[in-house]
C-alpha cells in the first residue's frame, strides 16, 4: 500500500511539473511603432496656411523637416481653437503640437515642451489716433484677449498688483481676427505676440504695439506629459541638427526677418493700390508671371513703378517694371510704356536671372537672389557671394547675403572686387520691400480660404 501511495504521489507530481512547463509565459503589451507623425495645429499666416501655392508657415516647415528627420510621412491636423487642439493632445489624437504657443506656468502643468524655436512679447495691441496707454494703470477699458490663451494667463498674473485691470474673454476667434478687430475700430485693445503684430501691420496698418505686458516669453511645441519620452528625445537631437545646419534661423528670417520696419503711409498706399489699381493689371501680371508667381511679379513691379506704366527715373529706367532702354532692345520690347509689354519684358528678365545664378544656391532662396540682380545687377551679386565665402559666411544664404551687400559700399571692401563699389545697401531694401509686397498679396488670398477653412472645421466638431 504504502508503494503504491508513493508511486501515485511521484505521478502526480510528474503531472503537476509537466503541467507547469507547458504554460506560456505572460506576454508583453506590444510596442506601438508609428507609421506616421501626427502634428495639431491651428490656422494662421506664420503658423500653416494653404495656397495655391500649397502648404506654408514656421510651425508646417518645421514640422515637415522634423517628419523628414524621423523618416515619417506628415499628418497635419488643423484645429478650429486652442481648447480642441489642447484636448487632441490629452487624448493621444496628435503627437504634438506646433502652432506657435507659449511656454506658461499652467501650460508647464498639463504639458511637456520643446526647446524654445524663438522669444516674444506680450505687447498690447490698440489702433492709430487712440491715446496709448503709458502703464498698465493707464488701461481705461476692458482688453478683449483669446479666452484660455498665455495672454490670459498674463492678465490673471497682473490682477494681483493691479486691481483695476480687466478683460474680456472672447471665444471663436483667434489673435488674427481680434487684430482685425482692433484695425477696424470695433474694439479698443487686445494682447499679441511682438512679431505676430510685426507681420500683421502690412495687412492691418492702424494698429500699434504698447506697453510690453510679459517679455521674453518663449515659442515652443507641446508634448503630452506621458508616453513622450522618445518623441521628446528624438526632438532634442533634431533641434541640435537644425540649429547647427542654420535651419531654425533660415526660417525665422524667411517668415519675420523682412518685417522689422513698418512704413504706416507706404503700406495704406499699397493696399489702396491693391484695390484700385492692381485689377488692371493683375491679368498681365498672371500671363507672365505663372512660373514665378504672379504676385512676385506684381510685387517687383510696384516696388519699381507703383504700377504706374508712365513712371520714369532720372536714369532713365522706364515703365511699369522700369527696364533700362539697353536691356528693353536685348528682350525685344519696343515700347517701355506700353504695360504689356513692360510686364513681359521684366518676367523675361528675371527668369534670365533666376536660370544665371549658380545652382547651388537653393531653390526656396532663388528668387531673393534674383531681385537682388535686377536690382544691383548680377556681378555685384556674384562680388557678395564671393565676400561671404570670405568672410565665412554662406553665400548661398539670402540672410547671409544681406549682411554682405551693404559692405559693397565700403572701400575697405569694394576695392578687391571685380565689379566694384554697388549700392548693397538699397539691394536689400530692394528685395525686402517686395517681399512685404508678396506677403501682403498672399494674404489677402489667403483670407477668404482661411475663414472658409475655419468654419468648415468647426462644422465637424
Amino acid at each position: 500500500m504504502m508503494r503504491f501511495l508513493c508511486f501515485l504521489g511521484i505521478i502526480l507530481f510528474i503531472g503537476g511539473c509537466r503541467t507547469s512547463v507547458i504554460v506560456p509565459p505572460p506576454q508583453k503589451e506590444p510596442i506601438f511603432k508609428p507609421n506616421v507623425l501626427r502634428v495639431g495645429t491651428l490656422y494662421g499666416s506664420q503658423i500653416y496656411m494653404i495656397d495655391d501655392n500649397g502648404p506654408s508657415g514656421f510651425d508646417y516647415e518645421m514640422s515637415k523637416e522634423f517628419a523628414q528627420y524621423l523618416g515619417l510621412p506628415l499628418d497635419i491636423q488643423p484645429y478650429p481653437d486652442r481648447s480642441s487642439l489642447f484636448r487632441a493632445l490629452e487624448q493621444g489624437n496628435v503627437d504634438l503640437i506646433a502652432a506657435a504657443f507659449q511656454q506658461t506656468p499652467a501650460r508647464n502643468r498639463r504639458f511637456r515642451f520643446s526647446p524654445p524655436l524663438y522669444r516674444v512679447n506680450q505687447v498690447l495691441i490698440y489702433r492709430k489716433n487712440t491715446k496709448a496707454p503709458i502703464n498698465i494703470d493707464d488701461i481705461d477699458e476692458p482688453i478683449s484677449v483669446m479666452a484660455n490663451s498665455s495672454y490670459e494667463e498674463t492678465l490673471i498674473e497682473l490682477k494681483q498688483t493691479h486691481r483695476n485691470l480687466k478683460w474680456t474673454p472672447i471665444y471663436g476667434k483667434d489673435n488674427e481676427e481680434l487684430l482685425e478687430m482692433v484695425d477696424r475700430g470695433e474694439i479698443k485693445y487686445t494682447i499679441s505676440d511682438s512679431t505676430i503684430v510685426k507681420v500683421n501691420q502690412r495687412f492691418m496698418p492702424e494698429i500699434r504695439q504698447g506697453i510690453v505686458l510679459a517679455k521674453q516669453r518663449p515659442i515652443v511645441w507641446m508634448l503630452p506629459p506621458t508616453n513622450s519620452d522618445k518623441t521628446l528625445s528624438q526632438l532634442l537631437a533634431f533641434w541640435h541638427q537644425e540649429r547647427k545646419s542654420g535651419n531654425i534661423a533660415f526660417l525665422k528670417e524667411k517668415y519675420f526677418g523682412h518685417v522689422k520696419k513698418f512704413d504706416y503711409v507706404d503700406t495704406r498706399a499699397f493696399i489702396r493700390a491693391v484695390s484700385s489699381v492692381l485689377p488692371l493689371y493683375q491679368p498681365l501680371f498672371e500671363l507672365h508671371g505663372k512660373d514665378i508667381d504672379w504676385r512676385k511679379l506684381a510685387a517687383t513691379s510696384y516696388q519699381e513703378s507703383h504700377w504706374n506704366p508712365a513712371a520714369k527715373s532720372f536714369t532713365g529706367v522706364r515703365g511699369m517694371m522700369m527696364l533700362t532702354s539697353t536691356t528693353a532692345k536685348e528682350l525685344g520690347i519696343n515700347d517701355r510704356l506700353d504695360p504689356a509689354k513692360s510686364i513681359r519684358g521684366g518676367a523675361t528678365y528675371l527668369r534670365n536671372m533666376l536660370n544665371r545664378l549658380p545652382d547651388v544656391i537653393p531653390e526656396n532662396q532663388r528668387m531673393w537672389f534674383a531681385l537682388a540682380s535686377y536690382n544691383i545687377g548680377l556681378g555685384h551679386v556674384i562680388d557678395a557671394r564671393k565676400l561671404a565665402a570670405k568672410l565665412k559666411l554662406n553665400p548661398n544664404s539670402w540672410r547671409d547675403l544681406k549682411k554682405v551687400l551693404p559692405l559693397l559700399q565700403k572701400r575697405k571692401y569694394y576695392r578687391k572686387l571685380k565689379y566694384g563699389y554697388g549700392r548693397g545697401k538699397e539691394a536689400v531694401h530692394y528685395v525686402d520691400s517686395i517681399r512685404r509686397y508678396y506677403d501682403t498679396l498672399l494674404w489677402i488670398d489667403q483670407q477668404s480660404t482661411r475663414k472658409q477653412l475655419k468654419k468648415s472645421l468647426i462644422a465637424t466638431i
